[in-house]
């Protein structure tokens, strides 16, 4: 039995009036993932077999960045297909979990301070249903996705997670999807599915979890500070983001569990976390 299995397998003879849904980080990695079997999306599926089943689930992905905060509203959202240069099997996927128009409404209502705008219009990205449709494969759970103002400081959004914890005793799955380290001007293509890593890129992935396991996040917000190559790994915030909101979530009764914790193709880490009590 795995680690996450053993975590979880308990879980599953709670009520949900006892349970706290953790709360994830997903390194997403290449869209290709979404139709292999591979190490990493095996950890996704199993993932999704240990955890408590969600009533709804709320997706920050890298792919949707916008003026303002965003939050998908409508009952059947779209599987966007956001990417090109790939096989057409990738292409035809799709993922048709419902959406939760009154779950959409409550964020709103919830985060009074932060002016969120409710969108009909843009569905799920491949942030989403890549990871989604490992972890649950039968598309029955409604899901959401909070865009990411990206003309935001890093505090605002780690603020803006930290009014959305009540959710998580309702049984709300709140995940992000990024990847700590992400540059794909580096990346060495033919290693896409490798564990290989450039010196700079595995260095500045464990320095990040150190600061994660030690609850350092002024360290993760300033995050310019921390290594004099983070440029490399970190050259625009998209990917790094949603990280920042799966911080503001912990609650301090939390514990940590680090997966899928390899760096590939030179400059990516598929490292992903998960807090839960």
């Amino acid at each position: 039995m795995t680690a996450l299995q053993k975590l979880y397998n308990f879980s599953k003879k709670l009520k949900y009036s006892d349970i706290v849904m953790p709360t994830l980080f997903i390194g997403h990695g290449t869209p290709m993932n979404s139709i292999d079997n591979n190490k990493f999306s095996l950890n996704w599926a199993e993932l999704g077999n240990s955890l408590p089943k969600p009533k709804a689930i709320i997706v920050v992905s890298a792919h949707w960045l916008t003026k303002g905060t965003h939050i998908t509203a409508m009952n059947n959202p779209t599987t966007i297909h956001d990417f090109y240069g790939f096989p057409q099997a990738l292409f035809d996927v799709n993922y048709p979990a419902p959406g939760n128009p009154a779950l959409a409404q409550e964020v709103k209502n919830q985060l009074t301070n932060y002016n969120i705008d409710l969108d009909h219009e843009w569905g799920l990205d491949h942030g989403t249903w890549t990871v989604t449709r490992h972890m649950f494969p039968k598309a029955d759970i409604p899901i959401l996705q909070l865009s990411i103002d990206f003309n935001q400081p890093l505090d605002y959004h780690y603020e803006l997670a930290t009014q959305l914890k009540d959710l998580r005793k309702k049984g709300v799955l709140i995940l992000g999807s990024g990847n700590m380290v992400h540059n794909l001007r580096m990346v060495v293509w033919n290693k896409i599915n490798d564990s290989y890593g450039y010196d700079w890129a595995i260095e500045i992935n464990e320095i990040m979890k150190n600061k994660i396991a030690s609850n350092s996040f002024k360290d993760l917000i300033d995050y310019e500070k921390l290594n004099s190559h983070i440029k490399l790994a970190i050259p625009s915030l998209d990917h790094y983001i949603p990280m920042i909101y799966n911080l503001g979530l912990k609650d301090n009764k939390d514990d940590l569990l680090f997966f899928n914790d390899e760096c590939v193709a030179g400059s990516l880490t598929m490292t992903s976390f998960m807090y839960y009590q």
